[in-house]
């Protein structure tokens, strides 16, 4: 196969994967579980790949699955937002890419070995970020995948980073629970994802994903999905314990997370339910990213670095890396029968 081959994919003894050349996302999935039946849990656009898309910003095109972001989010502007939370947001720099550059261009396939698919992304010469690598194993004992990330540095630099597996969602509302490890306190977003689709209360706090303190008043069960309601939300959980399921109860099984809490101290879930209206999503998408981070809800580098309110009540929203460095981070995405 030639450098230029857009897929490649992997079968073995409980499953099969595909991944894209395209921001290195992973998916489709399908895993066989201990009782025979096939799950697919990973959410793939549904414009992905279609005409026009190449007009697209990078990361849009071809939306799947999972991937890493270094650095993770991307800048907005602050009006609105409480003054915390204001004097620390700026728009995006003409130059800044949503995610990052791994999230917006194709990578290189690697030789890898037996069993696995490797990919590397050079950064511009400019950025402090040299290069990224991806390993993804399946488990050859297990309905598992395996995943490294490493990233190579250039200069010293503190950035935020983060994982963005999105998973499918079942047909009925609340036909799915989230069930996430320990954590010592969630958060609302500080503003409006998509205006006129808030369900959440603005800037609040909970310590129950089922008693989220809502927009209207009273609480909402965001433990449950998909949401009744057509929004656009964002939650963060903090100091996580570095697990997270989706028990898709519709379906009939749960997909786990699990990665490294010293790497990744947050948990950001994205609840994309027909909350947008413009193209490309045109109010047709409903998936929920469950994304290990190091940032404050993805607000893009200027925030994450500051003294934002997330970082000051004691979770890291950057990591500080160092010329010549090369971080690893591992991380698992297993499945299994209800």
């Amino acid at each position: 196969m030639s450098n230029e081959d857009g897929f490649r994919g992997l079968g073995w003894a409980h499953g099969a994967l595909t991944v894209q050349r395209h921001a290195a996302m992973l998916a489709p999935v399908t895993f066989l579980l201990a009782d025979g039946r096939q799950v697919s849990p990973m959410q793939v656009s549904p414009w992905a790949g279609a005409p026009g898309t190449e007009h697209l910003p990078g990361i849009l095109q071809r939306l799947r699955g999972e991937w890493p972001c270094v650095p993770f989010g991307y800048s907005v502007p602050g009006d609105g937002a409480p003054e915390a939370w204001a004097r620390l947001m700026e728009p995006a720099a003409a130059d800044e890419e949503v995610h990052g550059h791994s999230s917006n261009h194709g990578w290189t396939w690697e030789p890898a070995a037996a069993g696995s698919l490797r990919l590397s992304i050079d950064y511009p010469q400019d950025n402090p970020i040299e290069r990224l690598e991806r390993t993804v194993t399946p488990d050859p004992k297990a309905p598992g995948v395996d995943i490294t990330l490493t990233v190579r540095v250039r200069h010293d630099c503190r950035l935020p980073m983060g994982l963005h597996p999105t998973l499918r969602l079942p047909t009925v509302a609340g036909g799915a629970r989230i069930e996430p490890g320990r954590f010592r306190e969630g958060r609302t977003y500080p503003g409006s994802v998509e205006p006129g689709r808030e369900v959440s209360a603005f800037d609040a706090r909970f310590a129950d994903l089922s008693m989220v303190p809502a927009r209207a008043g009273g609480t909402t069960d965001a433990s449950r999905v998909p949401l009744a309601v057509d929004t656009e939300e964002l939650l963060q959980l903090n100091d996580i314990a570095g697990e997270v399921a989706l028990a898709n109860e519709a379906e009939g099984y749960r997909v786990r997370l699990k990665w490294n809490p010293e790497h990744f101290p947050s948990l950001l879930l994205w609840y994309s339910n027909r909350g947008r209206q413009a193209a490309p999503w045109s109010g047709r998408h409903v998936a929920l990213g469950m994304e290990p981070i190091c940032s404050p809800f993805g607000l893009g580098p200027a925030t994450a670095v500051a003294d934002n309110p997330i970082a000051k009540a004691g979770t890291p929203t950057a990591r500080a890396f160092r010329a010549g460095e090369l971080f690893i981070t591992r991380y698992r995405i297993e499945a299994e029968s209800l």
